[in-house]
């Protein structure tokens, strides 16, 4: 893709990645090199489109089933086909957000939502024939998903990127994609306050293990002794918000996500162990959802 300006933002991209499909390769680039930089951008763009379809679904669910509740069609929104289609749209929608911040043209967009859209359909005369259940074409449907996405990636990989003015406020907003991310993904729980299980404060010492495992980042001085710390506090947090049950258990529980999110903001601030974008999404939702944990508490008893 080719630097795109904008007045108000420069997409900035690799020089590899100006290069027509015909032309030579960069100097000191061989050909594999090139063949495996485009592969990767491919990869990533399928990627983005994956995130862009799950933020499209976790924020537009909700809102389905509030205005299927307030205009009675609850009934006729739980039916497969109704439902496969209303999932299509939320996932298109999320998608076609992003391909335009990226600067693709409509007719990419269009082909992708296609994609989102067809696999279903093609499965709904074999379900009314009852050759499948409503289970098997919704699987089926994201199945057939994945290789239309990815034939639809491949026809438009190497065009050139579409014109987009953007704002500067959807700029910065997109520079902070963790934090949007993290909102979505705590929308439910903001529609339906509750207290989670004990058991999932081990999930926030768990994550920081395995990717500093993964990234080898648990070697610097101080560093595995210090995770290990932690993971032994949620643990004994866990076990005592267990013991105690009730009220107290559930104080416990908000207690130790709303103590995660200031783990979380020490790592983002020092950028160790963790990317710092996993920090700041993981420190968002943590603190969502220990906002709305306490909101559920003060509203229920827990």
């Amino acid at each position: 893709m080719e630097t795109t300006r904008t007045h108000s933002d420069t997409l900035a991209v690799p020089p590899s990645e100006s290069l027509p499909p015909d032309s030579p390769a960069a100097p000191g680039m061989t050909p594999a090199a090139t063949a495996a930089g485009r592969s990767r951008r491919l990869l990533w763009h399928l990627a983005e489109m994956a995130l862009a379809m799950i933020a499209g679904m976790l924020l537009l669910a909700p809102w389905w089933d509030l205005a299927g509740a307030a205009l009675g069609l609850a009934g006729p929104l739980d039916r497969p086909e109704v439902a496969a289609l209303v999932m299509a749209t939320n996932m298109t929608v999320g998608m076609t957000v992003w391909m335009r911040y990226r600067a693709h043209r409509w007719s990419a967009v269009g082909e992708m939502a296609a994609a989102m859209y067809v696999p279903f359909l093609l499965l709904f005369a074999p379900m009314w024939a009852g050759l499948l259940d409503a289970d098997a074409m919704l699987l089926g449907g994201h199945l057939l998903m994945v290789p239309a996405m990815v034939l639809v990636a491949v026809r438009h990989r190497h065009e050139a990127p579409a014109p987009v003015r953007r704002h500067p406020a959807v700029v910065a907003l997109a520079r902070r994609w963790p934090t949007g991310l993290a909102l979505l993904m705590g929308l439910d729980m903001v529609f339906d306050p509750q207290v989670l299980s004990p058991w999932t404060m081990l999930a926030l010492p768990g994550g920081y293990l395995l990717i500093g495992v993964i990234r080898r980042t648990l070697r610097g001085p101080g560093v595995l002794a210090t995770q290990l710390a932690g993971l032994a506090g949620w643990v004994a947090l866990t076990l005592v918000a267990v013991t105690a049950g009730g009220r107290t258990g559930a104080w416990l529980v908000a207690f130790g996500w709303l103590a995660h999110a200031g783990w979380d903001l020490v790592h983002h601030r020092t950028g160790r162990v963790v990317p710092r974008g996993y920090a700041e999404w993981c420190g968002v939702l943590d603190a969502t959802l220990a906002g709305v944990m306490i909101l559920a508490i003060l509203t229920t008893g827990g």
